[in-house]
């Protein structure tokens, strides 16, 4: 499993043109789920996308997480993120994990970062063309693996 994170002043995702999820200040986190990603691989994602520390203490050093700021969380599954692109000009996707245990696995993260987190978390639709639109606070953003 591998999420980009990006903090955020704000951020949202649509589909044909109708938002259908939207934060304030937070993390959009882009995730892609690879074959065999286990439960244990799944919750360590939630607890590293909640606990990662990206937002600024009163030093001004990266030093709070979303869950000490309660900020919220943008989650889109995003498995162009898993392409192999080592060799060649076109990627390869035989990285990722078949659609239907990358929406498993996907639903997973969401269910334990709702369970998990009291501030506001949001998806955008699992396998659709989605448009984001994001304003990059810092810019500030991260590859994650479990």
């Amino acid at each position: 499993m591998l999420s980009l994170i990006q903090r955020v002043t704000r951020a949202s995702v649509a589909v044909d043109e109708r938002v259908i999820g939207a934060i304030d200040g937070g993390l959009l986190a882009l995730v892609a789920v690879e074959p065999g990603d286990s439960d244990a691989q799944i919750a360590r994602m939630a607890e590293r996308l909640l606990g990662y520390r990206v937002f600024a203490d009163e030093a001004g050093r990266m030093n709070r997480s979303l869950s000490e700021t309660g900020g919220g969380l943008l989650l889109v599954s995003q498995f162009t993120l898993a392409a192999d692109t080592r060799s060649g000009m076109r990627p390869s996707f035989t990285t990722a994990a078949p659609p239907v245990e990358a929406e498993q696995g996907f639903n997973r993260l969401v269910s334990i970062c709702r369970e998990r987190h009291a501030g506001r978390v949001e998806t955008g639709q699992f396998g659709a063309h989605m448009v984001i639109s994001l304003v990059n606070d810092g810019p500030v953003t991260f590859l994650l693996r479990p």
